[in-house]
């Protein structure tokens, strides 16, 4: 990671080293986050650990702004890591931004979402 900001953002690459509809993973304090980055370019950020089994979300399918577990096909919304229905628990997300095509990571979780896991 490049060096961290005063206000917790951390530069992390450029657009186009995240694929379309594919993900980059990150290290952090927190453990390894997973950057994903949708068809229509929106970039999300996650824990990347399913709160199923823990499974690898990068390693995941990116559908729309969704993302679905290679273990055990759990969707988790990719904006606030909470996981679709009939299925219940959530995946930390963390904000990114994206300056020119700069991308920037920040190292605070969003609110709202603390890890539930059903594990």
């Amino acid at each position: 990671m490049s060096e961290v900001s005063k206000d917790n953002w951390v530069q992390v690459g450029r657009l186009e080293d995240i694929p379309r509809l594919g993900s980059r993973v990150v290290e952090s304090a927190a453990g390894e986050l997973a950057l994903f980055r949708t068809s229509d370019d929106q970039l999300f950020a996650l824990l990347n650990r399913c709160p199923h089994k823990r499974g690898p979300l990068a390693d995941g399918i990116v559908h729309g702004h969704r993302v679905t577990c290679p273990l055990h096909n759990w969707v988790l919304e990719l904006e606030n890591g909470e996981v679709v229905a009939p299925d219940v628990g959530c995946a930390p997300s963390y904000p990114v931004r994206l300056d020119g095509d700069v991308v920037y990571l920040s190292l605070e979780p969003a609110a709202g979402c603390s890890e539930k896991s059903a594990a």
